[in-house]
Order: C-alpha cells, then structure tokens, then sequence
C-alpha cells in the first residue's frame, strides 16, 4: 500500500468514526424486539446488573419503546447494580414512565444476595412497585461531581435529593427517606426499606414476588445486554474514551518516526472510537480541550527531541481523561460514585513510564540515524538493507537497518517487500538503494 492511499484510508476511516459519533448518543430507532398480542399477555423481565451505562439505557429504549398493554402485562427488573452516570439513569426513568402511561406496570425486584446503590436506586425509586429480597440493601445515592467546587457540588445533591424525593412521593413511598439516601448518603436493609415505607414489600424469591403480585400465569420474555448495548457499556465511559485518545495520539506520533502507515490507522481508529465514548457521555469540553492540548505537546516532541514536550503531553492528557468526566460545560448530574477509583491512579503512573521509555526508545532512533562517525554517509555506502515497503524504479520507500526504518529512493528495478538493497549514498537522512 502507497503512503498516498493509506492517508486516504485514514481520513475515510476517520470521517466514518465521526459521523457514527455524532448520531450514536442521539439514536432514536425502533425495538428489535416486538411483542404481539394473540399468543397470550408476557411478562417481560429485563437484567439490571453491574454499572448504569449507555449500553444499559439503550437495552431499556429498545425494548420499552414500542411496546403495549395488550401484548405485555408487566415489566419486571431484576436488580443487582451499583454506579455509572446518573444521567444514563433519568434517561432510563423516561423509559419506565413512557411504560407506565402505556398501563403497563413496572417492577424492580433487588435479587437475593443483590443490592441497589449508587446510581442504581434512581432506577428502582421510579419503578411501579418496589421489592427486595431479604438481607439485600439500597442507598449511598449522593451524587459525585468531578472537578466541580463544593458549592456546585452541594448544589447537585440538592438537585437530585429533590428528584429522589419526587420519585419516591409519585409512588406513595417515603419521601424523607428517599431523599435522605442522596442528601446524607444513607442505606438501609430490606427490612428498614420495608418498615419505612420506602419499599413496598419484601419477597423471598423472584417466583414469591411472581405469585405475590397475580403474575405467574403469564409468559415469560427474558432480556439481556446485546453485543452492541456491551460495546456501548464499554466505550461510553470516560476512563476508557480518554485511553483511546491519548494512546491513539501516541500512535500517530510514533509514525512519525516510523514511516508506515500501520500506526496511523491504529491510532485514528482508537481516536475515533474514543471521541464516540466522549460523544455518548457527553464529555465535558474542558477534558476535550486538555486533549488536544495534548496531542500538540506530543507532536511538538517530533520538533523538540528533548522528552519534555512528550512528558508534558501525557501528563496534560491525563488531566484531560479526568475531566472529561467533569459537569464542567454540560448539564450532566455528575456520577454516583465518581468513576475514578485506583484504576485511574494506576493508569497515570504507568503512561508516565510509557513515556520515559518512548523518549529512550525514540532518542535511540534519532542516535542511529543522525550518528556521523559510525554510521554516516560513507560508512552506511555499501551496506545491505531490507525493504520495508514495495519501491518502483525511482520511487520512495522504506528500508530497515539495524532494526532502524530509513527512507529510501530507489534507483534500480522494482523492489518488493523483504527483498535485499544495497546503500548506494545517503542524502541528509535519506538512502539512495538499488537492488542486489
């Protein structure tokens, strides 16, 4: 493949990767999955575990959406989740309360053994009828803004003490105690949940719940997570969208030195893939902006030679990763809890060495290239290389040596890939070659 080409690739691949990222957090499709009335009333149960993602609400709007009373008694969520993005979980609400509207009653069951926390429980205070299994717990519901100041903060828990509140109040459940989950952080037993109103009951298992409440009569449709709700779940996350970017940056640059094609249209890919991510959560500008901060420092490395434009480029990009979790510049409510843990801690200080060792590995490349005494423009005549890329007749390319790439012109015939040159003179840092 032609350098030419491959830019080309490049830039479709990345203009592709945009345009999916600017409608995916904004998709409005139909279910895949319809219910028809005539084979008998279902009763749909939907798995609400693990982290509140994109994926998660995509699997609610696809499923909700379109369907109606006369082919669906009830929705049941089984519940066993904990964090994510609040905002993923008042978009689930809508889903829930379009439902509702429709007639169609919906039930959260926390499972035997399961808990709902954190974000979770804006999930399950919004449900029809709330019940949990002995021993399981719900609360720690105080939301988390990253990067904001105390009074903003403040500010949001308020907010979504209030929502929790007006949740709990729609279902005749106790509104104190709602609150007070998000205001003071608070968590309560089944059985608390129960004495106070905050649940509606108690059952031992799904099929106690099932019988509890008339439904065991009716069919049974399971969902699950698709691949693509789990791809959604995956990249919507800020810690992984910035890793794609940052190291997609990085790959780019090392092109630089490298001159193929192949780490470009990794890095692009990763780049594209992450701004999809940032796109879904809907990243703060300010984490966008360290970015590309970033990624200047870094490419000003290629100028510089020196390491400190590379170092500062990736200590910028990991400010950057942080705040694109931030409220900064969106209407987000932040995250419960926040979404940086020792992951993120970890991450920091192993990019920090990745860089060390790149600044040794690329001031290794430039010492082979531009060494006068041992390797300079006499000794080098008369060498063999490799071929790196396929060179027509007086055409550009690349060669290996000594595990270094060189650009090359060669003379000669044709060459192909992996076939044998000899070093002809070098000009600046550039290898005239013909084949042996």
């Amino acid at each position: 493949m032609t350098k030419p080409k491959g830019l080309i690739i490049v830039l479709i691949i990345f203009i592709f990767l945009l345009m999916v990222a600017s409608s995916a957090g904004h998709s409005t499709g139909q279910t895949e999955n319809s219910y028809k009335a005539g084979n008998g009333k279902v009763v749909l149960f939907i798995n609400l575990t693990g982290t509140v993602s994109a994926g998660t609400t995509n699997m609610f709007r696809s499923e909700l959406s379109n369907i109606d009373n006369s082919s669906v008694k009830a929705v049941i969520i089984s519940v066993d989740a904990g964090g994510g993005m609040l905002q993923q979980a008042l978009d689930i609400d809508k889903y829930i309360n379009s439902t509702e509207n429709k007639g169609i009653n919906v039930y959260a069951y926390v499972l035997p053994g399961g808990s709902a926390t954190y974000t979770a429980t804006y999930v399950t205070m919004d449900a029809t009828g709330l019940y949990m299994a002995p021993g399981t717990m719900i609360g720690l519901s105080q939301p988390d803004l990253v990067g904001g100041t105390s009074t903003q903060e403040q500010n949001d828990i308020i907010q979504m003490g209030h929502v929790m509140e007006s949740m709990a109040l729609a279902h005749n459940r106790n509104g104190t105690a709602a609150s007070s989950m998000v205001l003071n952080d608070s968590e309560y037993s089944s059985a608390q949940a129960s004495n106070i109103k905050l649940s509606d009951g108690n059952f031992a298992s799904m099929n106690a719940m099932l019988a509890g409440l008339n439904l065991s009569a009716y069919g049974k449709e399971y969902v699950h997570q698709s691949v693509y709700d789990n791809f959604l779940g995956f990249i919507a996350n800020p810690l992984i969208a910035g890793i794609f970017i940052l190291i997609g940056i990085v790959a780019v640059f090392l092109d630089l030195y490298h001159g193929t094609i192949v780490l470009s249209v990794i890095g692009v890919v990763m780049i594209g893939l992450g701004l999809l991510g940032a796109d879904i959560i809907n990243a703060s500008i300010f984490g966008l902006i360290l970015l590309l901060l970033a990624g200047i420092l870094i490419f000003l490395e290629f100028k510089t030679n020196h390491g400190i434009a590379l170092l500062s480029g990736l200590i910028t990009g990991i400010a950057g990763i942080y705040f694109l979790a931030s409220s900064y510049g969106t209407s987000s409510p932040g995250y419960s809890p926040a979404p940086f843990g020792e992951s993120f801690y970890m991450f920091s200080i192993a990019i920090i060495l990745i860089g060390i060792l790149l600044i040794i590995y690329i001031s290794k490349i430039l010492k082979s290239q531009r060494r006068e005494i041992y390797t300079g423009a006499e000794s080098l005549k008369g060498h063999s290389a490799d071929v790196v890329t396929p060179m027509k007749r007086n055409g550009k390319g690349f060669v290996m040596i000594d595990g270094v790439q060189w650009e090359a012109i060669n003379i000669g015939v044709d060459v192909n890939r992996s076939e044998k040159v000899v070093i002809i003179e070098r000009k600046g840092l550039t290898l005239i070659v013909k084949k042996i």
